[in-house]
């Protein structure tokens, strides 16, 4: 798999780098894709201390991301961003590949 399928915004590694430094025992954001939500799909966040055997890490600076080889073929292209706005602040995913989304920014449909 193409690692650089997906990427990261400077602001999303920023705000990775800075929630990572502050856990002992963490050292990566997993990034997955889920069945459900109310588009059909669903992203899913986690914090975890180190890569699958079939994760595609992607790094920017000092920020890591782990993806699932299945999750990837969901989310080829996509770019993972931070968001910090009026209504609050949130990781939030700009995918090609999706044909639909919701108000909710973490469900979409291909």
């Amino acid at each position: 798999m193409d690692t650089q399928t997906v990427t990261l915004s400077d602001a999303a590694a920023r705000r990775i780098a800075s929630i990572i430094s502050s856990e002992n025992d963490k050292h990566a954001l997993r990034v997955s894709v889920e069945g459900g939500g109310c588009s059909g799909f669903s992203y899913k966040f986690d914090l975890v201390e180190g890569p699958e055997d079939d994760d595609v890490v992607i790094t920017k600076d000092d920020a890591t991301v782990l993806i699932d080889s299945i999750s990837l073929v969901y989310m080829a292209g996509a770019e993972i961003d931070f968001v910090d706005n009026l209504l609050g602040q949130s990781f939030q995913i700009q995918n090609p590949n999706a044909v639909a989304s919701c108000g909710c920014g973490t469900s979409f449909a291909i």
